[in-house]
């Protein structure tokens, strides 16, 4: 376990160096800078000034290099569109509504999703099925931003069920205008669910064991929650890494849409104002997120299912 946790870190250690790397190459190579869409353009002078105070009129290797070594310290700058704050205040800041939307939606798609692919699996071709089915490849095929599209146009514009974003704090927002955001920005992960839950439900249940459990009269309740779902865990760790990654970073379409102040509308923001610290720290915190998930899910592996070993060994 130690040496596999040993090569997987130095592995994430250079990912992320190589995501780092990508990031800030194409950030310089973009025509345009930060400094040149202005209401009031700068003159050659000032532009000059704020350049070097920034470490903007450096080589690339030099900007890159200094940009990472503060970044290993914790240190990620202050940001260009708001020069007097440092990025990590002003990430917390938009990060708390983008966590409280993607636990939210956590919250209610995942179990959901696990409870219809066991029901499709015990009612195997049956309406049941089928609707689950059709629900689950709905989920999945159709684009987050047309689910968006007619949720609002259904719900807000029609039937007013659902006020407008108005571009305040999730905390400060009314019970009704939390449910539709956060129901869409879940379907995807309930049809996903649904899915595996269903064919690893069905592949468990033709087991011998699963018969022979039968056989002894052992009640249906107790084959499902004692021996099936503890065996078909391992589909259900396996979506949940990238599921968990996704609900931390948030979600620019669903932000966007609902006027949400959370990171993925200002990492949007910042796309535009060439803001590019607050482009980076984004981008590094976003690529840690996911593989350290992605990591832990590998370790569950092995709480889960004794066989599974680390590094290849059995």
């Amino acid at each position: 376990m130690a040496r596999y946790l040993t090569v997987r870190i130095a592995g994430m250690a250079f990912v992320l160096l190589m995501v780092s790397f990508l990031t800030f190459m194409i950030m310089y190579n973009t025509p345009g800078g930060p400094f040149d869409e202005k209401e009031i353009p700068l003159s050659p002078e000032a532009k000059a000034n704020l350049l070097a105070k920034y470490g903007l009129d450096q080589p690339f290797y030099v900007q890159w290099a200094k940009y990472v070594w503060n970044a290993v310290q914790g240190d990620f700058g202050y940001s260009y569109s708001y020069p007097n704050q440092r990025i990590i205040d002003l990430l917390w800041t938009y990060w708390k509504d983008s966590l409280l939307l993607g636990f939210a939606s956590v919250a209610w798609s995942f179990p959901t999703g696990v409870v219809l692919g066991v029901i499709a699996a015990l009612k195997r071709n049956t309406w049941i099925d089928r609707a689950v089915t059709v629900f689950s490849l709905v989920g999945v095929t159709l684009p987050l931003i047309s689910l968006i599209f007619y949720g609002q146009m259904i719900f807000v514009v029609w039937l007013k069920w659902v006020p407008w974003g108005t571009g305040r704090s999730l905390t400060q927002q009314p019970f009704s205008f939390w449910i539709l955001p956060v129901i869409l920005f879940g379907i995807a992960t309930v049809g996903s669910l649904a899915r595996y839950t269903r064919a690893g439900m069905l592949e468990v249940l033709g087991q011998d064991y699963i018969r022979t459990a039968r056989a002894k009269g052992v009640k249906w309740g107790g084959v499902i929650f004692k021996h099936a779902m503890r065996n078909m865990l391992i589909p259900l760790i396996t979506l949940f890494g990238p599921t968990l990654s996704n609900a931390i970073t948030g979600s620019i379409f669903v932000e966007f849409a609902f006027a949400i102040p959370g990171i993925g509308r200002f990492f949007l923001g910042s796309i535009f104002s060439r803001d590019y610290p607050m482009i980076m720290a984004t981008t590094l915190i976003g690529a840690v997120i996911f593989t350290v998930t992605f990591l832990l899910s590998d370790i569950a592996y092995t709480l889960v299912d004794p066989r599974v070993r680390l590094g290849g060994k059995k």
